[in-house]
């Protein structure tokens, strides 16, 4: 028995790890992005709650898609915006633009028995990342921007993020299209897809990473029913730059995931 509970533990933060990636890419359009934020509410309080499921397939080979439930809560006020996993503070703001601390998870990596291939390998572990972000709304679309490091210490790597996001809606209807780039330095790179020498084997060779850029695509389809509610399907891809595509642990140049939910405004 003693030997099985760590293995139902892995398995349960290793889902755990997932949902919370896709709460996160979800809620880059937060929940009350979907639909028209009221003059009278700039600067107040915010709080939505949902549910969803997501399919999420990583790049890794042999590597099985995983269908996750997952949770769905965002806060906003003048100083906080909160959606899990995420958690920014808000040190300058007006109606269009704000200056934030940035603090949140990602689930990158792999547990070794997640595929045959990856026998062999250390863990490579999801890490709280922190640093700043800008976000700056204008009628024609949502410009945002990111610099996060490792605060976890797993990859002790960096990330720095552009993207663009815009909502067109016909009656209840809303689809927003995202567009983002993404680059991720060397170390990150190293640790989520690098070989280190005691990990090689035939096929599987030493690889050293190197930093790239990967470009993040989405859609966003919403319907709201009742002023308060609001139903949507989500599909997003991950193309990742050469350097991870040249990685022998993986065997797909994309990461894609696809999730339905439901979220009330309070």
């Amino acid at each position: 028995m003693n030997t099985i509970q760590p293995r139902l533990i892995e398995i349960k933060y290793s889902r755990v790890t997932l949902a919370l990636t896709f709460a996160y890419s979800v809620l880059w359009i937060p929940p009350a992005g979907a639909q028209e934020t009221d003059p009278a509410e700039v600067g107040s309080s915010r709080f939505s709650l949902g549910v969803g499921a997501a399919v999420v397939q990583k790049a890794y080979r042999d590597i099985d898609p995983e269908v996750l439930p997952i949770p769905i809560i965002s806060y906003e006020n003048h100083w906080l915006d909160i959606s899990v996993p995420r958690a920014d503070l808000k040190i300058y703001s007006t109606e269009s633009f704000s200056v934030r601390l940035r603090a949140r998870y990602a689930g990158d990596g792999y547990d070794a028995d997640d595929s045959p291939f990856l026998q062999g390998m250390a863990d490579r572990k999801g890490s709280f990342w922190a640093g700043g972000a800008l976000r700056y709304d204008t009628k024609f679309a949502r410009f945002s921007a990111e610099v996060l490091a490792d605060a976890s210490g797993y990859s002790e790597g960096n990330r720095a993020k552009l993207a663009i996001e815009r909502r067109f809606s016909s009656g209840a209807f809303g689809i927003t299209p995202r567009l983002g780039i993404e680059w991720v330095d060397s170390k990150f790179v190293d640790y989520y897809y690098g070989v280190k020498s005691t990990e090689t084997r035939s096929g599987r060779e030493f690889y050293a990473g190197k930093s790239t850029a990967n470009a993040d695509i989405g859609v966003r389809l919403d319907y709201r029913p009742a002023v308060r509610h609001t139903v949507f399907i989500d599909a997003g891809a991950t193309f990742f730059g050469s350097s991870i595509k040249d990685s022998p642990l993986v065997d797909s140049s994309t990461q894609t995931m696809l999730g339905i939910g439901y979220v009330y405004r309070f």
